[in-house]
């Protein structure tokens, strides 16, 4: 959603005051609560647990670790060298695991 920062900015009771009048609003509007779901459309993006999947295929192309990548050790996935935090002996550990 855009921002307007020229215009003035509300109180907090003015906030307040403007969420309890569109819970008001919302009440009234029976359809509100509809959610419109296409049914086959969900259907065919669930996955069945036990569902037989011998016929699928890789979408995508997998290329083995490269030479300046490295594997974390707490969250097992590839990244590259720059996003490296600590290393201690074998053990290495990225930015996002380190923080």
């Amino acid at each position: 959603m855009a921002t307007d920062y020229d215009a003035p900015r509300k109180t907090d009771e003015e906030i307040n005051e403007d969420s309890i009048e569109e819970l008001k609003a919302r009440r009234m509007d029976k359809s509100s609560g509809v959610v419109d779901v296409d049914e086959t459309e969900l259907a065919e993006s669930l996955e069945l647990p036990g569902a037989d999947l011998s016929n699928e295929e890789l979408a995508v192309r997998v290329l083995p670790r490269q030479a300046d990548e490295f594997t974390c050790s707490r969250c097992f996935l590839v990244h590259h060298r720059s996003q490296l935090a600590r290393q201690r002996g074998d053990t290495l550990v990225c930015r996002d695991c380190a923080a």
